[in-house]
């Protein structure tokens, strides 16, 4: 174990952004003023363990204040929780939002993944940086969640407080407004506007979403006035076995992506008889094309709180977290307005509801990185370690947050249990498929004239999705379920979005991601951009994944500029790496690394 401090020291911006969060330090070892007295004795053993979580909420303090965690800044953070520097520094450096390195104040987030890239990025990225100069940091960035609106950028300008703004649609103007002035930058639109269907005859017909636009996100009264809190009350009624059996016969599995049986997931860590119980909410959707969750913590922020007491009250928790990745600042605004809230009027707390059960949200802020949607990595991002997926067994319903029963949802999968308790597991399960029941959002964007949510029963057809979000002549290929998907010919609209329809396919439905692509877009320009994805976002901790996403992404260099026998060769080689990343990687990642390339080359012929 490092236990070695440098002779860097902290400044005073920095002592502040870290003990505006710790409180003052207790003594000298922690960095206190020193006296010979109090170096005897520090904080150590289960107490200093305890603590481990709180690394990530500091390393976003001194991010936020500085702009970036120099080695002094570090070392500060390590003496107050007792954390070897050299682990600290593995944490810090593992996520693309923090430098430990200098660099300015503030930082132009452009994203250029695949909605992006399509909508102009590269120029946007060339046009920011020759107007801003050396002033201002310009950070290509994987997907920022605003693909409906691309091409996007986040400018974050480090400070007390730190300050963001958004800027999507952008042109060069309007970033660097953003990243100049991000108090008088334009407004982002409401989140009405990333949902379609609203305000549109049918809206009646929406489940889901049908709050957003409609009620005030800000307001607890609006949201109870529109229905909220009924689910709440009726799970109190049934008891948290009651509730458990009804989203069993409902049906409902993950939206994420796995779809695995909710209630089976519930039922599985309810009965524990280790304690304490946990729920995790994943809002680190990171997919490239998502956004889903994004628009419903903006749009119906308490909705999730609501969700999230009664899958607590269901499983037996006292204690939900919300990791929320950290391009998201109006959502993480909104998830925080509506804890406090909720607390203040009794929604949470020691007594939720006079109730007798006791609940509580903490909201954690995720750093940039696509691995941590995996529940494990979430996990171990969230005790303050690099976000690593973990090997399983032990699965987290025995074994999860800070090794105890947990429950991980994503927000979707959350949502849909108000429904649920509302209007009966009957009749939820009648929405959709045998196999899938209930509603389901869809994330569409790239050559679309209506990019956004979409809220359609399972077993609608992707054709039917597309001609609702108005598909543009020249369609070339859709690709379902982001980067770790597949795409469709133009030929295969026909398509059921159902779980077991896509399987059949030979395609996946993933998260609910769907990206048209005309002939304007050059597919080999996409499949590189992939690659590049997946080798970014590997956290290297296996050798398939870590070795094979570099080997994909110069394969695919390669053939880019070769034809022939060597294409032939490179594609061969492809198919080797893919299988090896497919059957031998530690967790989803490098197991899809490889999809989309396959898919482009089997089903388009992209090399042809």
């Amino acid at each position: 174990m490092d236990l070695h401090f440098g002779d860097s020291r902290p400044t005073d911006d920095e002592r502040a952004a870290v003990d505006a969060l710790l409180g003052p330090p207790e003594s000298s070892w922690e960095g206190a003023d020193r006296t010979d007295a109090d170096l005897r004795w520090a904080r150590g053993g289960r107490e200093a363990r305890d603590r481990r979580d709180l690394l990530l909420p500091g390393l976003h303090a001194l991010n936020d204040r500085i702009g970036w965690i120099s080695e002094g800044a570090l070392d500060y953070l390590c003496r107050r929780l007792t954390v070897p520097p050299a682990e600290a520094y593995g944490v810090a450096t593992f996520y693309a939002m923090f430098s430990v390195r200098p660099r300015p104040a503030t930082v132009l987030h452009i994203c250029t993944d695949l909605a992006c890239t399509a909508a102009g990025a590269a120029g946007l990225c060339d046009g920011a940086e020759a107007a801003l100069g050396p002033g201002v940091h310009v950070e290509r960035s994987p997907c920022l969640g605003l693909c409906e609106r691309a091409p996007a950028a986040l400018a974050v300008r480090a400070g007390d407080p730190v300050r963001t703004a958004v800027s999507a649609p952008a042109t060069v103007e309007a970033a660097v407004l953003a990243a100049t002035a991000p108090d008088s930058a334009p407004q982002e639109p409401p989140a009405a506007t990333a949902v379609p269907q609203a305000g549109q005859e049918g809206q009646e017909g929406l489940i889901l979403l049908k709050r957003v636009g409609v009620v005030d996100p800000s307001s607890l009264d609006d949201y109870r006035a529109n229905g909220g809190c009924t689910a709440l009350r009726r799970a109190f009624e049934l008891g948290p076995a009651g509730v458990i059996r009804e989203v069993t016969d409902s049906g409902l599995v993950g939206r994420g992506g796995a779809a695995f049986p909710t209630g089976r997931k519930w039922q599985a860590t309810a009965s524990q008889p280790d304690r304490p119980h946990y729920l995790v909410c994943n809002a680190d959707e990171s997919e490239p094309g998502t956004f889903k969750d994004r628009v419903i913590m903006e749009g119906d922020p308490y909705a999730l709180v609501e969700a999230m007491t009664i899958a607590a009250y269901a499983i037996g928790a006292h204690r939900g977290l919300v990791y929320i990745r950290g391009e998201y600042p109006r959502a993480i605004h909104r998830i925080q307005h509506a804890v406090d809230q909720a607390r203040a009027r009794g929604f949470l707390g020691d007594d939720v509801l006079g109730q007798g059960f006791a609940f509580d949200i903490e909201i954690r802020r995720g750093a940039g990185a696509y691995i941590c949607g995996e529940e494990t990595a979430l996990f171990n991002s969230i005790e303050g370690y690099r976000g690593e997926p973990r090997s399983k067994p032990p699965f987290p319903v025995e074994k999860g947050l800070f090794g105890k029963p947990t429950v991980e949802n994503n927000v979707e999968t959350l949502v849909n249990v108000l429904p649920i308790l509302t209007m009966g597991a009957p009749a939820y399960a009648a929405i959709g498929t045998e196999r899938s029941t209930g509603p389901k959002l869809f994330c569409v964007s790239g050559c679309v004239t209506r990019p956004g949510v979409y809220e359609l029963p399972f077993g609608a057809t992707l054709g039917e999705l597309l001609r609702l979000a108005g598909v543009r002549d020249g369609l070339r290929a859709v690709l379902l379920g982001g980067a770790a998907g597949g795409f469709v010919r133009p030929d295969e609209l026909g398509i059921p979005l159902t779980f077991e329809g896509t399987r059949e396919a030979g395609t996946t439905l993933g998260s609910g991601v769907v990206m048209a692509f005309d002939d304007t877009v050059p597919l080999p320009g996409l499949l590189l951009r992939i690659a590049r994805f997946f080798r970014e976002e590997s956290c290297g901790q296996c050798v398939p994944c870590r070795v094979g996403t570099v080997r994909q992404e110069e394969a695919l260099h390669r053939i880019v500029t070769r034809t022939g026998a060597d294409a032939a060769g490179d594609i061969a080689l492809l198919r080797e790496v893919g299988r090896a990343m497919r059957d031998a990687s530690i967790c989803g990642l490098g197991q899809t690394a490889w999809n989309a390339v396959e898919s482009a080359i089997d089903r388009l012929g992209a090399y042809e």
